[in-house]
């Protein structure tokens, strides 16, 4: 990875952060609105495939396993906190960055604090079943791992792309980042512990946040830091 780095977003890409995180605002708040008003048709469908899922891990004890296992640790939301805590001493120890390594673990922070008081505030139950697979505490909308995986995962490629990463890198670290973001909210709707709209949720707020902070990084703090 080449020390490269991009302080500030060139001018023609911030109409495009602007659309993206329009993109993903708008979808976020319709979601959030539908389920915290039980709107009866996405209920349906969130019990229909639940339902579903949660009959195929009762079929196949072997596959529930490993979810279990992806979910508890790979993908647990302390071991994504663990990762950007790394990145973080990295960022100080060896790039001297303390602003963006501030920036970076304030990001996770907002993130677990927005998906905390989601929680509280719609207050929706998690899927309850007569043989459950997995258990699970709080509320349920939105998902905190998958939620999590994105934020950090999304923080990742960000730093990567700021710091020049090489293609060889920049493709491994991508394609972990999509199997491990989508590959947690399919661990946590197959184990039955949260409905498909608390993982989409999940996923859009995710991408939310970091596009609104690394657009808010290179507009405001950037260039400072660089003067």
């Amino acid at each position: 990875m080449h020390p490269v780095r991009l302080d500030s977003p060139p001018r023609r890409t911030r109409p495009v952060l602007a659309l993206t995180a329009t993109a993903l605002a708008l979808p976020s708040v319709l979601l959030l609105v539908l389920v915290a008003f039980r709107w009866s048709p996405l209920m349906d469908l969130d019990r229909d495939v639940a339902r579903s899922l949660h009959g195929r891990a009762l079929a196949d004890p072997g596959i529930t396993r490993v979810n279990r296992v992806l979910t508890d640790w790979v993908w647990d939301p302390w071991t994504m906190r663990l990762l950007c805590a790394v990145i973080v001493l990295l960022l100080v120890r060896r790039l001297r960055d303390w602003l963006l390594a501030g920036w970076v673990a304030a990001t996770c922070l907002v993130g677990t604090l927005l998906q905390q008081g989601l929680k509280a505030a719609v207050d929706r139950p998690r899927p309850v079943w007569r043989e459950p697979v997995d258990s699970a505490h709080y509320a349920a909308f939105p998902s905190g791992h998958a939620m999590t995986a994105t934020v950090v995962c999304a923080l990742v490629l960000w730093l990567l792309r700021r710091y020049g990463a090489g293609r060889t890198l920049w493709r491994c670290a991508l394609t972990l980042a999509v199997v491990s973001v989508l590959g947690v909210g399919l661990t946590r709707l197959w184990l039955g512990v949260h409905w498909p709209s608390d993982v989409l949720a999940g996923w859009l707020l995710g991408a939310l946040t970091v596009v609104v902070s690394t657009a808010a990084y290179g507009k405001w703090v950037a260039p400072n830091a660089r003067a």
